[in-house]
């Protein structure tokens, strides 16, 4: 059994551990997670607790690297390797099991079952807390820990599953496979730039399996739009293009996944910024004319902005601000 790497100020981290010599697997897992705790920290990821057999026969070599706040891990196990319990850590990161020989299995979230990650496949999944998993002998894996920031609003709570050997993945694998032979050597600057490449390529893996599971992936997709367009109503380049390009789909994917629920993209948008404009109208502060209120909620004029708040709520500004406000507030102004 070896370990190698050196502490490096949390941005960075590297080690390899190796406990497949005989009469080095006792102390195989306190190594590996004597090395995953000093140079990946619990912050990226908290390792759970294994089962008594597990920790007996640890028989694993690998390599971790930290890359800001991901980590990538290489490993080959010779012994299979079982959680103790489900722990209840709470989490906020993206996963992705990439398998090439063996099996991986993951428990899955409350009242769901348990998903087998078999050889020559992926599985990308959003973890909000530890679950239980276990790993069979002769394992061959990748183990990515991501950054949720960006990811979640694609894929929510879905896991998404595919071939190992996409052009998607072969380049994300040749990236962790760099990253572990320059990490030690990369600058603050490219230790960043190294977390934003994995985040992007695993965008892109996720979304090359989107026409398989878009109808899954719809209500969480049109979730994360609505989401995304709220806090942009007044943005004059708010669209369904750009909601799209902000969340790494197509526009098609993203029309299609509206549709899944009922809805229309732009619909969705004009009544939001109807309803905006509503409460404004009402409001003890609110003194903007009709033109104002268009010009500020992207309506391209005044009668404009009437003729669809009216087909919208049956009145015009005018009339419904007058019906609205209490005697002797002043209405706004225009029609």
């Amino acid at each position: 059994m070896h370990g190698s790497g050196a502490e490096v100020g949390g941005a960075r981290g590297l080690f390899a551990v190796d406990s497949t010599a005989p009469g080095s697997a006792p102390r195989g897992l306190d190594a590996f997670r004597r090395g995953w705790e000093t140079q990946v920290g619990d912050d990226v990821f908290q390792l759970p607790a294994f089962s008594p057999d597990t920790v007996g026969d640890f028989r694993v070599k690998g390599n971790v690297a930290k890359v800001h706040g991901a980590a990538i891990a290489d490993l080959h196990a010779a012994s299979a390797t079982r959680t103790a319990e489900v722990p209840g850590g709470d989490q906020d990161l993206m996963a992705m099991y990439v398998v090439r020989s063996g099996s991986w299995t993951l428990g899955g979230p409350p009242g769901h079952g348990d998903r087998t990650v078999s050889a020559g496949q992926f599985l990308l999944r959003h973890l909000g807390s530890l679950t239980a998993f276990e790993t069979s002998a002769h394992l061959t894996a990748k183990f990515l820990v991501l950054p949720s920031s960006e990811l979640k609003p694609l894929l929510g709570n879905r896991a998404v599953t595919g071939p190992a050997d996409s052009a998607e993945m072969r380049l994300l694998s040749a990236l962790t496979d760099m990253i572990h032979a320059t990490v030690a050597g990369l600058g603050p600057a490219g230790v960043v730039a190294a977390q934003n490449t994995l985040v992007e390529l695993t965008k892109a893996v996720a979304k090359g399996q989107f026409d398989d599971v878009e109808p899954r992936l719809a209500p969480a997709l049109t979730r994360a739009a609505k989401d995304l367009a709220d806090r942009r109503l007044a943005d004059p380049e708010l669209s369904p293009a750009l909601l799209a390009r902000e969340l790494n789909v197509s526009v098609r994917t993203l029309h299609r996944a509206f549709a899944a629920v009922g809805e229309q993209v732009s619909t969705y948008i004009r009544h939001r910024r109807l309803h905006e404009a509503r409460l404004t109208l009402v409001s003890p502060s609110g003194r903007l004319s009709v033109s104002e209120l268009a010009a500020h909620w992207q309506f391209a004029d005044g009668s404009h902005f009437t003729r669809a708040f009216k087909k919208h709520y049956g009145q015009t500004p005018t009339e419904y601000a007058r019906s609205a406000r209490p005697t002797g507030a002043a209405p706004p102004t225009g029609r």
